[in-house]
C-alpha cells in the first residue's frame, strides 16, 4: 500500500536542517572569524572613568546624570558593542566599561558632548590672527560661556573621534552645491600679514557688516586657529548672539575662521540621522549623513535657508549666503545657498573621500540619533583591564559545564539506551548551532561571549533536555498502551509539541522580560539563555523528531530491541508492575 502523499519525509527535514547549518558555517568563514569574540572579563578592555562639569564646581544635578547615562548608554548599543557597561559612579561620575582591545573609539564617542547648531555666517577670514591683535575677553553681548553650555539646550548632534580629524563636510541637496566661499584678497596671508578683509566688504576697510559688538571683532581678529584653538571661548552656547570659530579644509590645509551669528536651528530639532553609501547619481563621492528635521527644525531650517538665499541673490560673495554647520563650536561645513531656501526639512552632510569615510558617516549618524550629552566630561582616568581573572573563572564554568553535560549524557544512555543516542545527538547538533550563531553575531553584530553568557549556555543544556524526555516519555506512554512503533512516533509527537513549546514560551519571554529590565551581566545571562531556548526549538522540531522517527523504520528499533530503549514487551511489564504496586497500596490503605 503506497503511502499517503501527506507522510512525514523525515530525511527531508534532516537535510534542510543540515544544509542550513553548513549555510551558517559558510557565513562564518566568509566573515573571516571561526570563534567568537570574548567580552571584557574574558578577553581584556577598557575601563574610563568620565567626571562631568559644571560652572560653580557644585555637583551636578542627578537628573542630568541620569539622561547622559541613557544616552552613553544607546550610542554605545547604536555602534553595535555587546556586553558594554555604563554606569553612574557617585553623584560626578560615570565609569564606561567596553570590551575588547582598539576600543578608543568607542570611548571618546559616548563621552563626546555633541552639541549641533546652525548659524548664520557673518564674516569670513583665513585662520592667521590679524597682526597686532591680542587675546580678548569674551565678548560682552555673552550670556553665558563655554562651561554653562551644559545648561542650554540640548542638542542632538554628532561628532568625530577627535576635532582635528573632522571633515569638511557640505549640507547638501539642490540648494545646497556650492563649495564653501574662501576668503577673498587673493593669497593666504602669513601670520605676519594684514588680516584678509572679510568675504562680502568690497571696500576692503575692515568693517563687518551687520556685526556690532566690538568684543566679538576682537575675539575673531585674536583668534589663531593654526594653533590648535578650533573655536573661541563660549562658541558652542546657543545664547551667544555671536562667536568666532574655525573649521578644517582636509583637501589643501587652509583653515578659515567665522563671525557666525545666533543659533537658528539646534541639533535637538534633528529628528532622523542615517549613513547613506557614495551616490556618482547625485555627485556625491563619499559617505554623507542624511538629516532630518521634525516640524520645528524643518521651519527654522527653512528660514535660516531663505535668508542666506536672498543675501546671495543680492551678493554672491557675501559670506551671509552661507549657513554655518557648527558641531561643539568648531565649523564643520558652511556651505552657500544657491539655488533658493530649503522647506522640505532635510539636508545631509559629507566631505572628501578620504576622511569622509564609512566609519566616521556611521559614528556621525549613531551620536545624531540619541542627542548631545546635557553635561560636560572630562577623562579622569582611562585603564586596560587584563583578563586574567575571567580566564580563570571560564577555566572553572568549563569544567562545571563538562561535567553537567557528561551527567546528563550518562543519564539517556541509562534511562533510555539506543533512544538515548538521539538525545545525546541533539545536544551536539544544539552545541554546533549555538556556536555558530555566537560567531557569527560576534562579527555581525558586535557580540560578545562573557560569563554571564557561559552561564545561561549551561543552564540551557538541561533546558533542552527537557525537551527530549517529554517527546521520549510521550512516546513510551504509547508503546505501554500497545500501539505499533510507527504510529506512536506521530501521536506521541502530536501530544508533546504543545508542551514543548508552551515551555520554551515561559522560558523566552522570562529571557525577554529580564533582557529588557536589567543590564550587564544579568542582561548577558538572559539573552543567552534566549538564544539557546529559540533553537532548542529548531533542533526538537528539526532534528530529534526526524531522528527517531526514521530510527523507527530500521529494525533494531522497529522491532523493539531490549537495548533500544523501546522495547514493548518490557515497556508494558514496567508498566502492568506499576499498576500493580499502586493497587496494592490502595487497597493496604483501605
Amino acid at each position: 500500500m503506497a503511502s499517503p502523499r501527506n507522510a512525514p519525509k523525515p530525511g527531508r527535514t534532516l537535510l534542510a536542517l543540515f544544509a542550513v547549518m553548513v549555510v551558517l558555517a559558510g557565513l562564518a568563514v566568509w566573515q573571516g572569524r571561526t570563534t567568537p569574540k570574548l567580552g571584557l572579563d574574558l578577553a581584556g578592555g577598557t575601563t574610563v572613568t568620565l567626571t562631568a562639569k559644571t560652572p560653580n564646581g557644585e555637583d551636578p544635578p542627578a537628573e542630568q546624570m541620569n539622561q547622559a547615562v541613557k544616552i552613553m548608554t544607546q550610542r554605545v548599543n547604536g555602534l553595535g558593542v555587546s556586553d558594554a557597561e555604563v554606569a553612574k559612579q557617585g553623584s560626578s561620575n560615570i565609569v564606561v566599561n567596553v570590551p575588547g582591545e582598539g576600543q578608543s573609539r568607542v570611548v571618546s564617542l559616548i563621552g563626546t558632548t555633541a552639541k549641533l547648531q546652525f548659524r548664520e555666517v557673518f564674516a569670513t577670514a583665513d585662520g592667521h590672527p590679524a597682526a597686532g591683535a591680542s587675546p580678548a575677553p569674551s565678548p560682552s553681548g555673552s550670556a553665558k560661556g563655554a562651561d554653562d553650555a551644559g545648561k542650554s539646550p540640548s542638542a542632538s548632534a554628532s561628532a568625530s573621534p577627535s576635532s582635528s580629524a573632522t571633515p569638511r563636510g557640505k549640507a547638501l541637496s539642490q540648494a545646497l552645491t556650492a563649495p564653501t566661499p574662501k576668503p577673498s584678497g587673493g593669497a593666504t596671508p602669513s601670520p605676519s600679514s594684514p588680516l584678509v578683509p572679510p568675504s562680502g566688504d568690497p571696500t576692503g576697510q575692515g568693517t563687518y557688516p551687520g556685526v556690532t559688538d566690538k568684543a566679538v571683532i576682537k575675539q575673531f581678529e585674536a583668534l589663531d586657529c593654526y594653533s590648535g584653538d578650533r573655536h573661541a571661548a563660549g562658541a558652542n552656547d546657543p545664547n551667544r548672539q555671536f562667536v568666532a570659530a574655525c573649521d578644517q579644509d582636509e583637501e589643501n590645509g587652509q583653515v578659515t575662521k567665522y563671525i557666525l551669528g545666533p543659533v537658528r536651528v539646534l541639533g535637538e530639532n534633528v529628528d532622523e540621522a542615517n549613513a547613506m553609501p557614495p551616490n556618482a547619481q547625485q555627485g556625491q563621492a563619499s559617505w554623507s549623513v542624511s538629516l532630518k528635521f521634525d516640524g520645528k527644525g524643518a521651519k527654522q531650517f527653512g528660514a535660516v535657508t531663505t535668508d542666506a538665499s536672498r543675501a546671495y541673490q543680492q551678493n554672491p560673495s557675501s559670506p551671509q549666503a552661507q549657513v554655518a554647520i557648527v558641531l561643539d563650536g568648531q565649523v564643520v561645513s558652511a556651505p552657500a545657498i544657491r539655488e533658493g531656501p530649503i522647506t522640505g526639512g532635510t539636508a545631509s552632510i559629507d566631505g572628501p573621500p578620504e576622511s569622509f569615510d564609512q566609519q566616521y558617516a556611521t559614528d556621525l549618524a549613531n551620536v545624531l540619533k540619541y542627542g548631545a550629552l546635557p553635561l560636560e566630561f572630562t577623562q579622569s582616568s582611562i585603564d586596560e583591564v587584563s583578563s586574567t581573572l575571567g580566564s580563570d573563572q571560564l577555566t572553572g564554568g568549563l569544567i562545571a559545564g563538562a561535567i553537567g553535560l557528561g551527567l546528563v549524557v550518562l543519564y539517556c544512555l541509562f534511562y533510555y539506551r539506543g533512544l538515548g543516542l538521539v538525545a545525546v545527538s541533539s545536544l551536539v547538533v544544539a552545541s554546533l548551532i549555538t556556536y555558530l550563531s555566537v560567531v557569527i553575531l560576534g562579527e555581525g553584530m558586535g557580540f560578545r561571549l562573557s560569563l554571564p553568557h557561559i552561564i545561561g549556555l549551561i543552564v540551557s543544556i538541561g533546558i533542552t533536555a527537557d525537551s527530549f524526555i517529554v517527546y521520549f516519555e510521550r512516546l513510551r506512554d504509547e508503546l505501554r498502551a500497545g500501539r505499533k512503533l510507527r504510529s506512536s512516533v506521530e501521536n506521541a509527537w502530536k501530544r508533546a509539541r504543545r508542551t514543548i513549546l508552551v515551555a520554551d514560551a515561559v522560558t523566552f519571554l522570562a529571557a525577554l522580560v529580564l533582557y529588557f529590565l536589567a543590564v550587564g551581566g544579568v542582561a548577558g545571562f538572559a539573552f543567552a539563555m534566549g538564544l539557546t531556548t529559540l533553537i532548542d526549538i529548531v533542533v526538537v522540531f528539526f532534528f530529534t523528531k526526524p531522528m527517531v522517527a526514521l530510527l523507527s523504520r530500521t529494525a533494531f528499533f522497529g522491532r523493539g530491541h531490549p537495548m533500544s530503549g523501546l522495547d514493548p514487551t518490557r515497556l508494558h511489564r514496567a508498566a502492568e508492575e506499576k499498576t500493580a504496586a499502586t493497587a496494592r497500596k490502595t487497597s493496604q490503605e483501605a
